[in-house]
């Protein structure tokens, strides 16, 4: 697949302590990419970079196969998680301004915000200052000025960062509509769920280095436990109870009587095989279900961390 951002060998250094340790990312287009990590890890050095905010000591950063130049701001959009709007001013005299400070004409800027402000229905900010507006009601605003000039590459620190439920699905939606339209997402955020449900790349960054990246899926497969959620009716509880433990390391969970369904989360010998499991597991009762524990990205993301 395509890269439209490489990140090679990147070190950033501030004084003594270094931020970045010879990072190195791949970000294809087309996807949405979870740029992950503790407080403290890199991802804002690096997205500062990216943004030529900042510079890298060494490495370099290329976007659509160019090294980074400063004429590639006009086809990046940056939402940073502390949020930059002037207060005083009026919502559409803002964002105005900051349209054309992308290169987009007033006249075509005016048409960019008329089409978003309806689309968010809030078409009745235009002359209220910032300082009126709730975090969410600005999160908005920033919203469109990060998205008004069709960059190919967003990048959206902590989106969701003051919305309500509601408004948080409607931005969600909004992304994804971008990716499918031809953007690339790189995304930056503590919320888990959110990376579960939107990401199909992710990188996790912890103490300056990279430690993982990869596709979703592979990445999940690479921290598979071997482990197995069953439900089952056994036909004889103490001697399944008794057998399984003399050949699989189990976990016992909830049940009431012998008669009722057993759970049991059941972790293969390393080469075991789950079809062995289910044939032993049918010969001493009626499987009720049988499903593998995939990690989610909030057990990766914590077992990674805590390792290092």
């Amino acid at each position: 697949m395509d890269s439209i951002l490489k990140v090679n060998n990147v070190v950033k250094q501030y004084g003594d302590y270094t931020a970045l340790n010879s990072v190195s990312l791949d970000v294809p287009k087309g996807s949405i990419y979870g740029l992950l990590g503790p407080n403290g890890a890199g991802k804002t050095s690096l997205i500062r970079i990216i943004n030529q905010i900042t510079m890298p000591d060494s490495g370099e950063v290329l976007l659509d196969g160019e090294k980074l130049k400063p004429e590639h701001v006009a086809h990046i959009g940056y939402m940073p998680e502390e949020r930059g709007l002037y207060k005083s001013m009026k919502v559409g005299e803002q964002a105005l301004y900051l349209a054309q400070l992308k290169g987009i004409s007033k006249q075509e800027a005016k048409k960019q915000l008329d089409y978003w402000f309806e689309k968010l229905e809030i078409k009745g900010w235009w002359n209220k200052k910032i300082q009126e507006l709730s975090k969410g009601m600005a999160q908005k605003i920033q919203f469109v000025v990060t998205v008004l000039h069709q960059p190919k590459l967003l990048i959206f620190d902590e989106p969701f960062s003051g919305f309500d439920p509601v408004n948080a699905n409607l931005i969600k939606d909004e992304i994804l509509e971008l990716r499918d339209k031809g953007a690339t997402v790189i995304f930056s955020t503590h919320r888990m769920e959110s990376v579960e449900e939107m990401c199909d790349h992710i990188a996790l960054i912890h103490k300056s280095n990279k430690l993982i990246e990869g596709k979703l899926h592979d990445v999940k497969k690479q921290y598979r436990t071997n482990t197995f959620d069953v439900g089952i009716a056994p036909y004889n509880f103490q001697q399944l109870l008794a057998d399984i433990n003399t050949k699989f390391k189990t976990e016992k969970a909830d049940f009431k009587t012998l008669d009722d369904e057993l759970k049991l989360a059941v972790t293969l010998p390393q080469g075991g095989s789950p079809r062995d499991l289910m044939q032993y597991l049918m010969q001493h009762g009626e499987v009720t279900y049988f499903v593998e524990k995939i990690p989610s990205v909030n057990d990766i993301f914590i077992q990674t961390v805590s390792q290092k």
